[in-house]
């Protein structure tokens, strides 16, 4: 996970945490998006729309040089329907937990020197200075509570695959043709004589 979008872009919904003046108590953030930051945020993750969206985020020290952000996100979104290409609305209300740590380096083979992998759900995502861009973390964690085939209620395959022609009849298997069956009929035909 990045904690930082591309210098060349600004993010849609920043909010900076300085993690160096936030104290040992650690930090509550409550972050409403404006429209513009709802409107951006929904192009970049291809929504119909995000009419509604906020969240509430505790960052908490660091203890072992870990940052932990928690927060609970709320809102509506609105996707094309996968089958119908029409609106469907997503109510959201998904908590999430992400740990950070500064020396990711450290956690390594001791004997070959190469980065350990930590399967573990705490497992911490690298932190890169002071600064954290908790907007961006909540941003992210949107596109993942996304609902990732958004189908409206009630809509099945059958309803928009094409209809068989005749009449609601069910459609019989086309014959195929044998391609030498012309050649066979002659074959089998008397000849005139000339």
């Amino acid at each position: 996970m990045s904690q930082h979008i591309g210098k060349e872009q600004k993010p849609e919904l920043e909010r900076i945490v300085d993690l160096d003046r936030m104290g040992n108590k650690g930090t509550a953030i409550e972050i409403v998006a404006s429209d513009s930051e709802r409107a951006a945020l929904a192009k970049r993750f291809g929504f119909l729309g995000l009419p509604a969206f906020s969240a509430r985020v505790t960052v908490d020290g660091r203890p072992g040089g870990r940052v932990v952000v928690e927060g609970r996100l709320k809102g509506r979104l609105v996707q094309a329907c996968i089958l119908s290409l029409e609106p469907v609305t997503q109510e959201l209300d998904d908590a999430f937990r992400l740990v950070f740590a500064e020396n990711l380096a450290d956690e390594r083979d001791p004997e070959s020197g190469e980065a350990v992998l930590n399967a573990q759900a705490d497992a911490p995502e690298p932190l890169e200075g002071n600064l954290l861009d908790v907007g961006e973390i909540v941003a992210e964690q949107l596109s993942l509570t996304a609902d990732p085939y958004p189908r409206r209620p009630g809509m099945k395959l059958d309803d928009v695959l094409p209809k068989p022609r005749g009449g609601g009849r069910k459609a019989q298997p086309e014959q195929r043709r044998h391609p030498f069956a012309g050649l066979a009929a002659l074959k089998d035909k008397p000849r005139r004589d000339r």
